[in-house]
């Protein structure tokens, strides 16, 4: 396992991290010259960030900088009611995968979607079986353009209590089988995939088949991404209250050291929601902070 303890060559700060600083919204070029500053040398942006500074203002700065982008967040959200819906949301999804093409991101996160409706509280359906197979047909319809434009897809598994809600793929063995169906890998595949996983301690360190998930998806080279944080004990809000590294009961470096075995040597991308705790404080606190659990808990 790579040692982290003497740098933080492999820190990459997802911007939700520092989204507000002290209460307020943080625009994301503040953000990106306060990571360049303390020579952190990748992020992963928001799409909504990424829009509220400009397209254009963001990629700029991204080259300017010599940042790498550990992911772009995010695509997905493929369910829908109707079929003018799950049109609109592949769409969405093909410009999510051109901006992330123009910020050369390692990867879109796909953040897969639900029950249609559920998060707006009037879920239109309680069938999510059918939910998962528009995730598996928008996927699989994205997965054209991605090939085309040369963007890997990373299916993000969230924990089951974002089940109806947010992603109806929870687990990392789900996330493969959906990868195995939409684009089979046969033995001895030479070449990376076009479609492979975002693993995020915050929604898999409770799988007790996490590290044969790994397993399986180091042999398929299928890791696109490593997301860290920390699950409080209690947990305030399952939303926004994740912990900082160390601050939580996930054993993260051991299940670092799962995904280095199989394969990954990417950026530990750190994403915390937490609006109550590191969203009240200075910015300049926060990502001082993750620079030293990065080096410590990570």
């Amino acid at each position: 396992m790579r040692d982290f303890s003497q740098d933080h060559h492999w820190l990459s700060i997802n911007t939700a991290t520092v989204r507000k600083s002290r209460g307020q919204d943080l625009p994301l070029p503040q953000i990106i010259e306060a990571c360049v500053a303390r020579g952190i040398r990748a992020i992963a942006p928001w799409r909504d960030q990424v829009h509220a500074a400009g397209l254009d203002v963001v990629s700029g700065l991204v080259r300017q900088h010599g940042l790498q982008l550990s992911g772009y967040c995010r695509g997905g959200m493929f369910t829908a009611s109707d079929a003018q819906g799950l049109q609109a949301a592949l769409d969405d999804n093909r410009r999510a995968l051109d901006e992330a093409c123009e910020l050369d991101a390692d990867c879109l996160v796909l953040v897969v979607g639900a029950l249609p409706g559920a998060l707006e509280g009037r879920a239109a359906h309680k069938d999510i079986a059918r939910a998962r197979a528009q995730v598996q047909d928008g996927i699989a319809a994205l997965l054209e353009h991605a090939r085309a434009q040369h963007m890997p897809l990373a299916i993000e598994p969230l924990h089951p209590m974002y089940a109806a809600d947010r992603a109806c793929v929870n687990t990392l063995e789900q996330a493969l089988d959906l990868c195995d169906a939409i684009e089979p890998r046969s033995a001895g595949a030479m070449g990376a995939p076009a479609l492979g996983v975002a693993v995020d301690v915050y929604h898999t360190w409770w799988d007790p088949k996490l590290q044969q998930g790994i397993e399986r998806a180091g042999r398929d080279q299928r890791i696109l991404a490593f997301h860290v944080c920390d699950w409080r004990t209690p947990t305030r809000d399952l939303l926004n209250d994740r912990g900082m590294m160390g601050d939580g009961v996930i054993d993260i470096p051991r299940i670092r050291g799962w995904v280095e075995d199989a394969g990954f040597a990417g950026f530990s991308e750190v994403e915390i929601f937490s609006t109550q705790d590191w969203w009240q404080r200075p910015h300049e606190e926060v990502l001082d902070t993750c620079i030293a659990r990065h080096r410590s808990a990570v």
